[in-house]
């Protein structure tokens, strides 16, 4: 039985015909079908799954190509897939998604890409679901990113799954040092397969964002529903803010670095690390501490919560705390008290950190008494900085400092523009 063939496959739940796909590459004993009715299926292959093949093999579309002339003109850059629909196609003939992994495969399917940069590479470190994402994922792709741009690549486009693309951007803006030139992280929140497809915008616009004067880590994704303009995006300061719009992403206290439209670029937030012309190579720092976590409070939660970190051995946490950085400290059932817990959690070596659950706006430890008895018992409150974010740092932070006191210096630094020391009005649901 090959991808292609048309089977007859007899299980416990009854009887189907179809056309064999490709199955996904870390489940291989699931068979996936395409049924005549046009819907594809998934069967678990055990022993009583019996198989027959009926007919000969559907060969899978072969995907056309575009030989992209290179242009002296535009510069080089490279590409790095790491799954997502962005960087697929559907085969209509038996309605498997294939990655696509040529250049000239994109450019096919993205043919004003061949205009605004010359695509010299495409590598894949992996293919994974987003949502299967860690930290060994993070600290490969800024391993090839380094790569790549150190090779002579002017910018790098890294296209990943939308569901937590914000925790990779966080990740790489710490991790790549000595960043002289443009990532550019690009997603789609709808598949290649439909009318509203979003991706081939995102990938023009992060062509666009590669040959500009920004040399940060930016998420470029839809800057409105319609098919108009995308936003640039620091990479520290963005969160996915909705399931399926397509343009789900944000900008959270601050303002985007620019608005990309097809042909054209508007610089929109002047607060950025210019590209450099000098030959310093970058770094891939990618030592990270992964016992960390974070816990989001919510009213009547048991501290006890907090038992099961320090029986784990946790060395920090993230407390995404209600409004100005609270949690329960006066309460009348001792039970719901967080002070002890905390202060048994920080005097054992655990860095408590609280982070903003409003996500706009930022803390103030000195306003209200609890926030300040909290704040005297050890707790870093952490200004605006994303949950999501002050996470990956806290990871990042801890692998490189054994010392508490280091730590706490590292967190509270602004290392990467993860803190606004002012946070503009207008950048407020933008």
């Amino acid at each position: 039985m090959k991808v292609g063939d048309r089977v007859q496959v007899q299980s416990k739940d009854g009887v189907h015909e179809g056309i064999v796909l490709p199955s996904p590459e870390n489940q291989k004993n699931l068979l996936m079908l395409k049924l005549v009715s046009g819907y594809n299926i998934g069967i678990k292959l055990d022993k009583s799954v019996k198989i027959k093949v009926l007919g000969a093999r559907t060969k899978l579309e072969k995907f056309p190509t575009v030989q992209q002339k290179e242009n002296k003109s535009l510069p080089n850059i490279s590409l790095i897939a790491t799954g997502g629909t962005i960087g697929s196609r559907v085969d209509y003939k038996t309605g498997a998604v294939q990655t696509l992994m040529k250049p000239e495969e994109f450019i096919a399917n993205v043919p004003e890409l061949a205009g605004i940069v010359n695509l010299k590479k495409i590598s894949r470190p992996f293919a994974v679901w987003s949502e299967n994402m860690s930290h060994v994922e993070w600290q490969k792709i800024a391993v090839e990113v380094a790569k790549e741009l150190n090779a002579g690549a002017e910018g790098v486009i890294v296209t990943h799954g939308t569901d937590t693309l914000h925790y990779t951007a966080a990740a790489l803006s710490f991790m790549l040092k000595n960043l002289g030139k443009p990532v550019a992280l690009v997603g789609g929140q709808r598949s290649s397969d439909r009318g509203s497809f979003d991706g081939a915008l995102n990938l023009i616009c992060a062509a666009n964002y590669c040959k500009s004067e920004i040399a940060e880590v930016s998420l470029i994704m839809h800057g409105e529903d319609a098919d108009t303009y995308c936003l640039a995006m620091r990479g520290t300061k963005v969160r996915k803010l909705h399931t399926s719009r397509r343009d789900a992403f944000r900008p959270v206290n601050e303002l985007p670095f620019a608005k990309i439209w097809k042909d054209k670029f508007e610089l929109v937030n002047a607060n950025y690390k210019r590209r450099t012309s000098n030959e310093e190579r970058v770094t891939a720092d990618v030592k990270f501490e992964p016992r960390v976590a974070l816990v989001k409070f919510f009213p009547g939660q048991s501290p006890e919560i907090i038992d099961y970190y320090l029986s784990k051995k946790y060395r920090g946490l993230v407390i995404e705390a209600s409004g100005l950085g609270h949690v329960p400290v006066d309460t009348k059932d001792k039970k719901l008290g967080w002070l002890p817990k905390i202060k048994k959690a920080i005097d054992s070596g655990i860095l408590v950190c609280f982070a903003p659950q409003t996500l706009y706006g930022g803390l103030n430890q000195f306003v209200y008494a609890p926030a300040r008895q909290l704040h005297d018992a050890g707790v870093l409150y952490l200004g605006d900085m994303l949950p999501e974010t002050a996470l990956v740092k806290l990871g990042w932070v801890l692998a490189h400092s054994k010392k508490l006191v280091v730590a706490k210096q590292l967190m509270l630094a602004n290392l990467v523009g993860e803190l606004n020391p002012r946070i503009p009005e207008e950048a407020f649901l933008y």
